[in-house]
C-alpha cells in the first residue's frame, strides 16, 4: 500500500497560472486541486483538506488576505502566497495575516517546488512536535535549552536563545520583524526593529561559519527572517 501524495490546493483565477502549476504539480507527483476564487477555494479547502494552500492575492470576489484570515481562523494548513504584488509591505500583510511564505510572480519551476517542501516538511516537523531539532551542524535539545554546533556546545543568553527556539519552531517559514519581536519581547516591543537586528547579529556570530554569508539565519529583506531547510 503506497502513501497519498500531498495535495495541493490552488486558488487563482488566471487560466495560465492554472495550466502552470498544475503541470508543475502533476508532474512532480503531488495531486492538484483548483479553485477560482475566494469562496469556492473556502469551501475546498473545508473539504478536501490540502496538505499545502498556494493563494494568490488577487481573487475576483475578496482579497487573499481575506482568505488568508478566515482560513487561519480553523486551520492551521501551510498557506504559500502567489501574487503579482511584489511590494515589501505586500509581503508583510500577507505574513502577519498567517501565510506561510510568498512567492512574487512570475516564478520557477525550481523556486515552486523548493517552497511547497519546505513548507511541508514543516508540517511535518511541527505534527511531530521533537524537543530536537537538527539541522547541517546545528543541533537544539529544546527540552534542556542546550544548542550545539558541531561537537562544540554553543552558549546563548535567554534572548538568543528565545530568538533561536522562536525561529526553529517555525523552521522553513519566514517570520516578519514584528511577529519576531512580539514573540520574543512582546507586544509593546513591535516596532523596536533594532533590537531584533543587534540579536540576529550576535545570534549568526555564534552559529554561522560566515556570518556575512549565513548558512541558517536567512534575511528576507525588508521582510524579516528564515531559518532556512533547504
Amino acid at each position: 500500500m503506497t502513501d497519498k501524495p500531498p495535495r495541493i490546493l490552488l486558488i487563482e483565477d488566471e487560466l495560465p497560472i492554472r495550466r502552470f502549476v498544475r503541470a508543475t504539480l502533476t508532474s512532480n507527483g503531488y495531486e492538484a486541486i483548483e479553485a477560482v476564487n475566494g469562496h469556492d477555494g473556502l469551501l475546498q479547502t473545508a473539504a478536501q483538506r490540502p496538505d499545502v494552500l498556494l493563494l494568490d492575492l488577487g481573487l475576483p470576489d475578496m482579497d487573499g488576505l481575506e482568505v488568508t484570515r478566515q482560513v487561519r481562523a480553523w486551520s492551521q494548513v501551510p498557506i504559500v502566497v502567489l501574487s503579482a504584488r511584489g511590494q515589501e509591505s505586500d509581503k508583510i500583510a500577507a505574513l502577519d495575516a498567517g501565510a506561510d511564505d510568498y512567492l512574487t510572480k512570475p516564478f520557477g519551476v525550481g523556486e515552486l517546488l523548493a517552497r511547497i517542501r519546505v513548507t511541508l516538511r514543516r508540517a511535518t516537523r511541527g505534527e511531530a512536535g521533537d524537543a530536537l531539532f537538527a539541522l547541517g551542524e546545528l543541533r537544539a535539545d529544546l527540552a534542556r535549552r542546550q544548542v550545539w554546533l558541531g561537537e562544540r556546545e554553543v552558549h546563548l543568553t535567554p534572548i538568543e536563545y528565545k530568538l533561536l527556539t522562536v525561529l526553529i519552531q517555525h523552521a522553513g517559514k519566514v517570520l516578519t520583524h514584528r511577529q519576531l519581536l512580539q514573540a520574543v519581547w512582546g507586544p509593546s516591543y513591535a516596532d523596536e526593529s533594532a533590537y531584533l537586528r543587534v540579536y540576529m547579529s550576535q545570534l549568526r556570530h555564534k552559529l554561522e561559519a560566515t556570518p556575512a554569508r549565513p548558512r541558517y539565519l536567512v534575511t528576507e529583506p525588508g521582510v524579516g527572517y528564515r531559518l532556512r531547510l533547504e
